[in-house]
């Protein structure tokens, strides 16, 4: 038996509001809207779908587990995300970025994983 991986859900307090971060981050749309969570559409590549489902505990401390995405100009995407409302945690190896809700995640220089 293979296991696939086919969606990532992030619990969060607002789902629409990182919906519409992570549409504009990722180029899709959302799928499906059922309030408490919004399931966005696959990017093109492939990947798994992202996924958000409000909860009412407020996030604490560190994530146990984040999504890592690459581009081709590291860069410029890292400033195009900050943009749309991210932050930017850290800075090493892969920079470490925020969504608006403060979930964790790394942006890599294409080919370089």
């Amino acid at each position: 038996m293979a296991l696939a991986l086919g969606m990532i859900t992030i619990d969060c307090a607002d789902p629409r509001v990182l919906a519409e971060f992570w549409t504009q981050a990722l180029g899709v749309d959302v799928e499906a809207d059922y309030g408490p969570f919004v399931m966005l559409t696959r990017t093109g590549n492939g990947g798994p779908a992202l996924a958000f489902q409000q909860v009412p505990e407020p996030r604490a401390g560190k994530n146990r587990v984040h999504v890592d995405f690459s581009a081709p100009d590291r860069e410029a995407e890292v400033k195009r995300l900050l943009g749309l409302g991210a932050s930017e945690l850290a800075r090493h190896a892969q920079p470490g970025i925020a969504d608006p809700e403060g979930n964790e995640f790394c942006v890599a220089q294409a080919g370089a994983h």
